[in-house]
């Protein structure tokens, strides 16, 4: 015999918001949290009220507890409601629209299929000390190999008499908002000094978060210029900071995963080098050498931005969802109806695109030997193509 669904009893009326609350708190997968949502239209209000989807994306990322406030990006300005809205609804829908938006972010967490890991290194912000600028600049370790031109090629910091000392190389990434995965430094061998003495620090640590300075008044590294005003520590607030790992003596390129996947929020890696183990023959000090960086992740732009709203670090996350099936040419567009919000959030991110097509013009994107694609710059800015949450760019 047919049951009648209207009459079949809920299991959240049968066991309680509470005991239905710590249920659902132990679904530690997005798509486990999604299924339970889509299962009942209760399950899924009892998930969009209680807020699951970003609790589960703080215990995921705890820098994502950073982000203020989660706003869906219209491309085209809302129509006017037809009545006057009710406080009610309007709190609804605004719960619909950060579930979908924190559904999004924990997919991209976890999802090992939302496109390559590539460099994300945009720009040098600058080094702590540097030894003979500009021939030894930070700018040297966007190069992938130790010799150019048959010259050796490498940052080297100043000398210190304490070993302890420690040096920081800070750089701006590709985007506001990436997930990173690994970091990847190689010490320089000084294969020109007796010895071929290496370079390296005895350990590492890695700091994630983003500038205080307004935006668009950020310098960077210039041949002219160390930006020494720029790196003061004061300028940042770190929303991650990484474990300390042991670095070798080796002229390798050495790999060292984080933890767990780190939401980079705000764009700033800042690597420190924590104490030289190798003095130079000639002056008795302690120096540390790196040729090559990578930050190892991708960008989530542009179809999550990022607002920094204030200096103690809260952001307010951007959804743009109609950013994500855009191919490059209608990316570059301004149209019409396009809603201000809209245009602002594309102007910057195509600021920053044309800033990695500019790095692939002076040489310092390299082609990503895994997957064939340039560096920053995808192969579709030079024959059309889509632009997804699985490109380079996005």
């Amino acid at each position: 015999m047919a049951k009648d669904k209207g009459n079949t009893p809920d299991l959240l009326d049968w066991v309680g918001p509470d005991i239905s609350a710590a249920i659902f708190r132990l679904l530690h997968h997005p798509a486990h949290l999604l299924r339970a949502s889509a299962a009942q239209r209760s399950w899924r209000r009892f998930v969009v009220e209680n807020d699951f989807c970003r609790k589960l994306c703080e215990r995921l990322c705890p820098e994502a507890a950073t982000l203020a406030a989660a706003v869906e990006v219209s491309r085209s300005s809302p129509p006017p409601p037809p009545s006057p809205e009710s406080s009610g609804d309007a709190e609804a829908r605004a719960a619909e629209a950060e579930f979908r938006i924190y559904s999004h972010l924990c997919g991209e967490l976890v999802s090992n299929a939302a496109g390559p890991s590539i460099d994300c290194i945009l720009h040098c912000v600058g080094a702590s000390t540097t030894d003979n600028f500009p021939d030894e600049t930070i700018e040297n370790t966007l190069e992938p190999h130790d010799r150019i031109n048959h010259r050796p090629s490498y940052w080297s910091s100043g000398g210190q008499d304490d070993g302890a000392v420690p040096e920081t190389l800070t750089y701006r990434l590709c985007s506001d908002i990436c997930v990173v995965h690994e970091i990847k430094l190689q010490p320089f061998k000084a294969y020109f000094q007796i010895g071929q003495p290496i370079y390296s620090s005895r350990m590492v640590r890695f700091r994630m978060g983003h500038c205080k300075l307004p935006r668009g008044s950020e310098s960077y590294v210039t041949e002219e210029d160390e930006n020494q005003a720029v790196i003061a520590d004061e300028n940042y607030l770190w929303t991650y900071t990484s474990p300390e790992f042991p670095m070798l003596q080796e002229n390798s390129l050495q790999s060292f995963k984080l933890p767990r996947p780190v939401l980079c929020i705000g764009g700033v890696v800042k690597i420190e080098l924590l104490g030289g183990v190798q003095k130079q023959a000639s002056d008795d000090r302690y120096y540390i050498c790196v040729c090559h960086a990578q930050v190892v992740g991708r960008s989530l732009s542009p179809v999550l931005m990022v607002d920094i709203s204030d200096d103690g670090g809260r952001s307010i996350l951007k959804y743009l969802p109609a950013a994500r099936g855009l191919c490059a040419e209608e990316v570059m567009q301004n149209k019409s109806m396009d809603s201000l919000e809209w245009h602002a959030l594309l102007d910057r991110y195509k600021h920053i695109r044309h800033l990695a097509i500019m790095q692939v013009l002076t040489g310092h994107a390299r082609l990503n030997e895994q997957d064939g694609d340039i560096g920053l710059m995808e192969q579709d800015e030079l024959g059309g193509g889509d632009v997804s949450d699985d490109d380079n760019f996005a």
